[in-house]
């Protein structure tokens, strides 16, 4: 059975921006990871760590991260993923890392931040040799994004990977970089706008609520870095594979 892991930054973003081809794999006989890097409770957070949290209506004392992983066990069930092919890795977000507001999420890696993307890699280690390792494109250059690909791209070679487009971030660009398209089908839609939806505490900041969400993501195709020969594998023509 081939394999694919979809390495994703932040609980919600593998979902959001790469669902449709994770139903595709799914539906074709893939062995599908879900590994999200960035999923660590930190108690008693402050300054902007907690305005991340209490902006999205949630009060100081709730947990937010064991809130956000519990979306994703749901999302990943409305893909259809198992249980078990779900895996949080255990290192804090940005906003608790230093990183002091929104715009400093997008300006760079402090220079206290570089060890992020080596740490990274060794967790994600037993996921690197799968059959495909999927990752953030980085559009929008989001420190946590820049992390998972400075770590995949050390360690899985460039036939073996293929970067998503950023969803919504593409979406705010005048003009997006050039990529691969995939149409979804319509039980993949539904599968990922269901999926996308478990994501309650960050559907109104992200697409101003569930129906605006499905209002724009029904009929966006996924898109991807790779020429298309290399993501034969997401046409809707091609053969299931094998390994």
């Amino acid at each position: 059975m081939p394999r694919a892991a979809f390495l994703s930054h932040h609980l919600d973003d593998a979902a959001f921006s790469a669902g449709g081809a994770i139903a595709r794999l799914l539906d074709r006989g893939w062995d599908v990871a879900l590994v999200t890097v960035f999923t660590r409770s930190v108690p008693n957070p402050a300054g902007f760590a907690l305005e991340c949290q209490t902006s999205k209506g949630l009060p100081p004392g709730a947990d937010y991260m064991s809130i956000r992983r519990a979306e994703d066990h749901a999302a990943a069930a409305a893909l259809g993923l198992a249980q078990g092919t779900v895996h949080h890795l255990d290192f804090p977000e940005a906003p608790h890392r230093g990183y002091t507001d929104a715009p400093d999420l997008f300006a760079g890696v402090h220079p206290d931040d570089t060890a992020v993307p080596g740490a990274v890699a060794e967790a994600a280690a037993p996921f690197f040799d799968a059959d495909l390792v999927l990752y953030p494109l980085g559009l929008g250059n989001h420190v946590d994004h820049l992390h998972v690909i400075a770590a995949v791209e050390a360690h899985v070679p460039a036939d073996r990977r293929a970067a998503w487009f950023d969803t919504p971030y593409h979406l705010k660009l005048d003009t997006p970089p050039a990529g691969h398209a995939i149409s979804l089908t319509p039980d993949e839609t539904a599968r990922k706008l269901d999926a996308c939806a478990a994501y309650a505490t960050q559907l109104p900041f992200q697409f101003g609520g569930e129906a605006a969400m499905r209002e724009r993501l029904q009929t966006l195709p996924e898109r991807w870095d790779h020429v298309p020969a290399a993501l034969s594998w997401l046409s809707p023509d091609a053969a299931p594979a094998s390994s």
